[in-house]
């Protein structure tokens, strides 16, 4: 079969390679402790919260869509600076393997759905009300390099709204009730932020040159490679603080020993995810980005999870 013959790829697999759709697991882990947080405590009636079918869909829903419409708009908005960065000049719009309409209806579609997934979960009217605050947040992250060094801290908090959101489509009427029952949320919430706020200018730092030639404001652009890195263990090192005060924002988690062992252990995997990064080594970023970040996450939701069992 010629070339001119040769079937046209999918386009759906396209699209979720051009989004990294795999990448999902970041976020997801976190949103599920959010979710097994919600259920174990009490709600203001003093019962635990019961959460059907129709709840988890929506929640898997909401996450699915929200980060599909984000990365679909990054690519969008991103198209010219990726097609003049030789790093990211074969993804898959300045390639040509997608074109813009077809990003633009991909997005479109995935904002409707993440919309009407927030719907699901009526009559708590939170996540419905807050659906397109919330989308228009995700997608402003793509436009924060251009004006603000805090590009990374911006998709820190965006991602970290996975698990308040859940907590507010589980819990609303508790938080309604008494807005300090969102603690234990906004406390995983922070660990999340610095957490991704931190590999994320690890990985800005492949494009420090590419970055200060074209104007963007990114962290590595502002202070060097070396100076980025550091800020970066800063950051790791807040989310850790806050990992170790999360059991403590809510006595009826009861986790102990097989928590804190999760988060020594998160502690050994950043020191090693940061010993693979120089500076003028920066070979192994995806090392640190991917295989790293993704056994943290998974680490995190098993052994809280294992804690709430044997509770």
């Amino acid at each position: 079969m010629s070339a001119a013959e040769s079937p046209r790829p999918n386009r759906l697999r396209l699209m979720l390679e051009m989004i990294r759709f795999s990448h999902t697991i970041f976020a997801l882990p976190f949103a599920c402790l959010a979710l097994l947080m919600a259920m174990q405590l009490p709600a203001s009636d003093g019962d635990r919260v019961a959460v059907g079918w129709p709840a988890l869909a929506g929640l898997l829903l909401c996450m699915v869509f929200a980060r599909s419409t984000a990365m679909a708009f990054n690519r969008l908005v991103d198209q010219r600076y990726d097609a003049e960065n030789p790093r990211t000049a074969g993804r898959h719009l300045p390639a040509g393997l997608l074109s813009r309409s077809e990003v633009t209806a991909f997005a479109l579609v995935c904002a409707a759905g993440f919309v009407g997934s927030c719907a699901l979960f009526l009559p708590n009217w939170l996540p419905l009300a807050g659906s397109l605050p919330v989308l228009a947040f995700l997608c402003g992250y793509s436009l924060a390099k251009r004006f603000t060094s805090a590009a990374h801290l911006w998709l820190g908090v965006a991602l970290s709204l996975a698990p308040i959101c859940v907590w507010l489509a589980i819990r609303g009427s508790s938080v309604i009730a008494a807005p300090a029952d969102l603690l234990p949320a906004l406390v995983l919430a922070a660990a999340v932020a610095l957490w991704v706020t931190g590999f994320d200018i690890i990985y800005a730092c492949q494009d420090e040159a590419f970055d200060r030639q074209a104007g963007l404001q990114s962290v590595p652009a502002r202070l060097g490679a070396a100076g980025a890195l550091r800020l970066a263990a800063v950051c790791h090192l807040g989310m850790l603080v806050c990992l170790l005060l999360l059991p403590l924002t809510a006595s009826g988690l009861g986790w102990g020993v097989v928590y804190y062992a999760s988060v020594a252990l998160i502690a050994g995997l950043l020191i090693y995810e940061h010993r693979l990064v120089r500076p003028d080594d920066l070979q192994r970023v995806n090392t640190a980005f991917f295989n790293i970040n993704a056994i943290i996450s998974i680490l995190l939701l098993v052994a809280a999870g294992i804690d709430s069992w044997l509770i």
